[in-house]
């Protein structure tokens, strides 16, 4: 069997084609590989899966390998990925999310967990697993003398109990609200944690149901809001329906993205700022004095370190990605951590994603007021975005050494991750920055650019571009 396992395991996770890239034999080796590495003989592993057709197969793959190195498989079913994180705290154990998120129906994936929801990337044990399963896969699966057993949890309703806990939705006014699932598990999540689906009370929303069928063809479109095209159908019913917000998950139902009654998107950025303000207050009013770390990354708006500073707490800066971030959540204690491709991070969930609570919190905040979401969500967005452009390169480093030597006396760098330029300042209250990244996986570069006024934005982004995709 010929497998790139490079291109199968990755940066943060595994994924790839169904059928070729990832089959049942590869993941039973994976699961052996992961419980070896991590140690569980004898413990938990958690192990659940979405709607994609693969996906039931992959997990009961999956649970075949890591009973037979010794691990107790707790089979938790059909979850969103927040789900799994939070079974991960839940019983003390890691775990194993079947999932290729956002991507197309042809693909799955694993995302693998520590104990506790902790992370695991490339650096911290995710190579080590694939080096593992490769030996498993070339010289067959020993089984140790005492495998380890199965067993089922329902943890829907525990985990919708626990998100109304941490954000109380009762004395909103009340809120009409379009989700669009794109057929993924927010289908699922949305009507236990928003609605009454698990039998607790009802909230004063109304919510609008978009494609809530669990289905992993996606049918309507990509379970994928970070591309505009997919946010195109929630646009249109939330103007139609006269609705207050629209809510967007991605096909995992970790991401969530905001619309508002215009049908005009609320960046990320934004999103993230409104969260941090209400978990700054929050930790303020529970721990009086205590020093408040919150944690951005270098990709989101200035708004969001603005913000943080103005509410009383510390900003910290972090390179993007997911395993990395986890990490840095544990390390420096911050009770929050945003990201600009709609990943938030909650110190209260495990130092875990969860889009859920993210949407949770701006319900909360937007709905104890009385503006419309357009006016209330215009001081988090002040300033002008590109949003993230992505280009196809031969020569990285070629394109990358072109952009540094056409701003060389205009910006400041850092290369903190990827390559930053930093304006030089022309004059008081103009500003701008962009960030060029290479892609982890593919021959992409990254960009992206903000400013203080639309013309600088447009300007930078286009000069950028140009030198990014000009032919060698």
């Amino acid at each position: 069997m010929n497998i790139d396992w490079d291109a199968l395991v990755k940066t943060y996770d595994v994924r790839g084609l169904v059928g070729t890239a990832l089959t049942t034999e590869i993941v039973t080796a994976l699961a052996a590989g992961f419980v070896d590495e991590l140690g569980a003989a004898g413990q938990d592993v958690v192990v659940g899966h979405d709607m994609r057709d693969s996906s039931p197969e992959f997990a009961d793959a999956f649970a075949v390998g890591a009973q037979a190195r010794g691990a107790n498989v707790v089979s938790i079913g059909l979850c969103s990925t927040d789900e799994s994180y939070f079974a991960s705290g839940l019983f003390n154990a890691p775990a194993a999310m079947f999932t290729a998120s956002h991507n197309p129906a042809a693909y799955n994936g694993i995302k693998f967990s520590r104990t506790g929801a902790r992370g695991i990337s490339l650096d911290t044990g995710l190579a080590a697993i694939r080096d593992r399963a490769k030996v498993y896969l070339a010289e067959g699966l020993e089984e140790v003398d005492a495998p380890g057993s199965f067993r089922e949890e329902h943890i829907l309703v525990r985990y919708a109990t626990y998100l109304r806990e941490m954000v109380n939705l009762d004395g909103i006014r009340p809120l009409r609200v379009v989700v669009d699932a794109a057929n993924g598990m927010g289908g699922m999540t949305v009507p236990a944690v928003l609605g009454t689906g698990s039998d607790l009370h009802k909230l004063p929303l109304e919510i609008i149901p978009m494609y809530f069928e669990l289905d992993g063809t996606f049918p309507n479109h990509e379970a994928n809001p970070l591309d505009p095209k997919n946010l195109v159908d929630l646009q249109r019913a939330v103007v139609e329906h006269k609705a207050d917000i629209g809510l967007a998950f991605d096909g995992d139902a970790d991401r969530v993205f905001v619309v508002d009654e215009n049908g005009d998107a609320v960046t990320p950025s934004a999103v993230a700022a409104i969260v941090a303000r209400r978990e700054i207050a929050r930790e303020q009013a529970t721990n009086p004095g205590a020093s408040i770390t919150v944690l951005h990354n270098l990709l989101t708006s200035r708004i969001v370190e603005e913000v943080i500073e103005a509410d009383g707490a510390k900003p910290v800066k972090t390179r993007v990605g997911h395993s990395l971030i986890k990490d840095k959540m544990a390390e420096t204690n911050a009770i929050f951590g945003g990201e600009h491709s709609a990943h938030y991070y909650f110190r209260d969930f495990w130092g875990a994603d969860n889009g859920m609570l993210a949407a949770m919190h701006v319900l909360a905040e937007f709905g104890n007021q009385e503006k419309p979401l357009s006016e209330f969500a215009r001081k988090y967005n002040p300033y002008f975005l590109s949003g993230e452009i992505n280009s196809t390169v031969s020569d990285v480093a070629a394109a990358k050494a072109r952009v540094v030597e056409a701003f060389a006396d205009r910006a400041t760098f850092d290369e903190f991750d990827g390559i930053t330029a930093q304006g030089k300042p022309a004059e008081a209250g103009q500003w701008w920055w962009f960030n060029v990244r290479a892609s982890n996986t593919e021959p992409l570069l990254r960009l992206n650019v903000e400013a203080s006024n639309e013309d600088a934005m447009t300007q930078i982004r286009n000069e950028v571009l140009s030198l990014i995709q000009q032919k060698a």
